[in-house]
């Protein structure tokens, strides 16, 4: 696995190490992009850190007097509750002397009936009911929408009990019959002695709060709760169907009284304490909220950013480009410097040490190109009075085999015949000893390489086929002079000499593309491959021999050897052969008309 890292690293790096662009660009990228980036990552996280103190701090402040105006409701209630302790029929009734005057303590009742009515009515709609026990008397009085009257109970009633108990003198406990209510107990004490005496109870809506827990509550993730100091749900009662995550709550019962805020793993939970009464106001808010809550703020700050950086990214890469051009155009100079033609364009203006290089380079490449020129042209010059010595010689031996059969054609054959085959002879060497050119059109070169054949058919009329196809489009090219020919003379001498039967002869001229083939075919002996290996390995070596290398003739290395001379290396001659099948030689120039020059 570390070494297939290790490649692809490397082939992922090759560019850059090839490339001092690449490698400026990529720097440059580097150096614009990552300060830009680490901006915009501390700018957004800076911008969600500012909107979660904001969000921490405004819930704190209406925690805060949320937390007080609650209070301050409890406190209303603990007040009709006190107005019931302190009212004088209250009094009255604990002082009554005559326990056996019925008509004295029908009033006593009446008048502390006619007391809770008063609180009870001028509590308003949240306070659903009213009762108040007296231990001495075993009394309980109950007053609410449905029910006013006074009972006699055996023992002490069971929320009474609990309080007492548990040692408390103020306490709200749950209804255990409706879950959207609670009540208020206080006990009554005896002033001189503090003895419980009896308690107050008030029924009380959950709902008279709903308004005040409604200025907390704003978002659907966030839950505002009534608890007491154990964590326990105490309102409203659809939190208690669905309560927050385990641990939530219970992290609560070791905080400390007032007003705070503590932080678990997804949620900020915020508490304060409502008075004496063991109750506590709780709103849970869900990271997730604050960081959404966050979003925006921090969504134009990452779309500046990104703006930022493509913006970096693209002046990066334009100082980049534009301060390696020069050293890439220079590199690019060097590696398609051509010496043999002429300088293109001129010399860098540039002030700068790129400029002096560039100048310099063009100084150098001119001067070795004036070297190459100067040793291109002797070269040219001897090799053009070499093939001109050559072009002014016909092979002895086939001009002796033609005129011994111009002299058996006088007597045996039609004058007409004999003069058709010494009308070739002539053309011939017309085509040779005339003041050379040094190119000549395919037209003419076939024109010659016909003559040539129209006298070895008469030479061989019974064995001989020779055809032409040609494409008329490339008969203006023009090619090094008496290419063709050698080729013929090859077949001949190395292919159809020592063959029986029919010998066929072809020469192709097709057009693909740029370039102009020119093919050459016989079903001669063919070579053998070790051979053809030689022959070929001479041909692709034909520009280092001198044009002068094939005795008395002009040979297969020489037409060659003439052709990259002219058209370059990607130019020159091919040859396929198979040993009993034939020869198959194949001359490829451009594909470049000119007009056809004086032969």
């Amino acid at each position: 696995m570390p070494t297939r890292v290790v490649r692809w690293f490397r082939a992922l790096m090759a560019p850059y190490r090839r490339s001092i662009q690449l490698k400026l660009i990529l720097t440059m990228i580097v150096l614009s992009v990552l300060p830009v980036i680490a901006v915009t990552v501390l700018a957004a996280e800076k911008s969600r850190a500012s909107m979660e103190t904001e969000v921490v701090e405004t819930n704190m402040s209406n925690m805060k007097w949320t937390g007080i105006y609650i209070s301050d409701q409890l406190d209303r209630l603990n007040q009709l509750i006190y107005s019931i302790q302190i009212s004088p029929d209250l009094s009255d009734y604990l002082n009554e002397r005559e326990p056996g005057n019925l008509s004295s303590q029908f009033n006593a009742q009446r008048k502390m009936l006619n007391t809770l009515a008063n609180v009870y009515y001028s509590a308003g709609s949240h306070v659903i009911g009213i009762q108040l026990y007296l231990k001495q008397s075993q009394s309980l009085f109950t007053f609410n929408g449905m029910q006013n009257d006074i009972t006699t109970v055996n023992g002490i009633p069971p929320q009474y009990a609990e309080m007492w108990q548990a040692n408390k003198d103020y306490w709200i406990r749950m209804s255990p019959t409706d879950a959207e209510r609670f009540t208020l107990i206080r006990s009554i004490r005896r002033f001189e002695d503090q003895k419980q005496t009896g308690a107050i109870s008030l029924d009380v809506l959950w709902s008279q709060f709903d308004q005040t827990l409604g200025l907390l509550g704003r978002g659907d993730q966030h839950q505002v709760l009534i608890t007491d100091t154990d964590g326990r749900i105490m309102y409203p009662v659809q939190a208690r169907q669905s309560p927050p995550p385990a641990g939530v709550l219970t992290a609560l019962r070791d905080v400390r009284s007032g007003p705070g805020m503590i932080q678990t793993a997804g949620h900020y939970v915020f508490y304060n304490d409502l008075g004496v009464v063991g109750l506590r106001l709780v709103k849970i808010v869900p990271t997730s909220s604050i960081n959404h809550s966050a979003f925006l703020t921090m969504l134009y700050g990452i779309v500046v950013g990104v703006i930022s950086i493509l913006l970096s990214i693209c002046i990066a890469v334009f100082i980049a480009w534009r301060t390696a051009r020069p050293i890439v155009h220079l590199a690019r100079s060097v590696q398609e410097l051509e010496m043999i033609k002429g300088p293109v364009g001129q010399p860098s203006t540039r002030p700068d040490e790129i400029g002096l290089l560039e100048r310099s380079l063009h100084d150098m490449a001119g001067r070795i190109r004036e070297h190459i020129q100067t040793e291109y042209s002797i070269n040219l010059q001897k090799k053009t009075a070499e093939l001109k010595a050559l072009q002014a010689q016909i092979h002895p031996h086939f001009l002796q085999n033609t005129l011994q059969m111009i002299g058996s054609m006088v007597f045996s054959q039609k004058p007409e015949d004999t003069y058709e085959v010494i009308r070739s002879l002539s053309e011939m060497f017309r085509y040779v000893v005339r003041e050379p050119q040094d190119m000549a059109s395919l037209r003419a070169e076939l024109d010659h390489a016909g003559h040539y054949m129209r006298i070895q058919q008469r030479r061989f009329p019974q064995r001989l086929v020779f055809r032409v196809e040609t494409d008329e489009r490339a008969m203006d090219i023009r090619l090094p002079k008496l290419s063709l020919q050698p080729l013929l003379e090859n077949a001949f001498q190395h292919g159809l000499d020592r063959k029986a039967g029919a010998w066929r002869m072809e020469i192709r001229v097709e057009i693909m593309k740029e370039d102009v083939w020119i093919t050459v075919c016989d079903n001669g002996n063919g070579m053998a491959p070790d051979k053809l290996e030689k022959v070929r390995a001479k041909l692709e070596n034909a520009s280092e021999e001198p044009i002068w290398a094939q005795g008395s003739h002009i040979g297969l290395s020489n037409v060659a050897s003439r052709l990259r001379m002219n058209f370059g290396v990607n130019y020159g001659v091919t040859i396929d052969s198979e040993q009993g099948v034939g020869t198959r030689v194949t001359i490829r120039i451009p594909f470049t008309s000119a007009e056809e020059g004086d032969i």
